[in-house]
């Protein structure tokens, strides 16, 4: 009786799930955002990790930083202006601030909050 049961219920699930018997495992994935090949000037380069917040419709003056690196929009949109050039950047994306003269601006609704990663010479 235990059997039938099993066999049944094994059955309706069968057909629950299209035909397969066996649901898939879910499986991990990876999703490159950037690769950028980078050359030091010396055999070590320091990195620094920066999370920073722009209330809505805030604008930095135009400014650079120590060192060149990748940027990730954690939420919001952000208008970046780098060697007179403009992007628009959204949640999800990522950008690369080569350490010129920039400026970088919330232009949505919300706070936007970005990652830096700055890679720099040892001081």
């Amino acid at each position: 009786m235990k059997s039938r049961i099993r066999l049944l219920l094994l059955l309706l699930a069968a057909a629950g799930l299209g035909g397969q018997a066996i649901a898939a495992e879910p499986s991990f994935s990876r999703q490159e955002l950037l690769e950028k090949g980078f050359e030091p000037g010396t055999p070590r380069i320091d990195v620094r990790v920066a999370r920073v917040s722009l209330p809505v419709g805030y604008k930095t003056p135009l400014h650079t930083h120590e060192g060149p690196g990748p940027r990730y929009v954690v939420r919001g949109r952000v208008r970046v202006e780098e060697g007179g050039q403009f992007n628009t950047y959204e949640p999800g994306q990522v950008f690369w601030e080569s350490g010129q003269w920039m400026s970088i601006e919330n232009v949505g609704e919300n706070e936007a909050e970005i990652i830096l990663v700055e890679l720099t010479k040892p001081k």
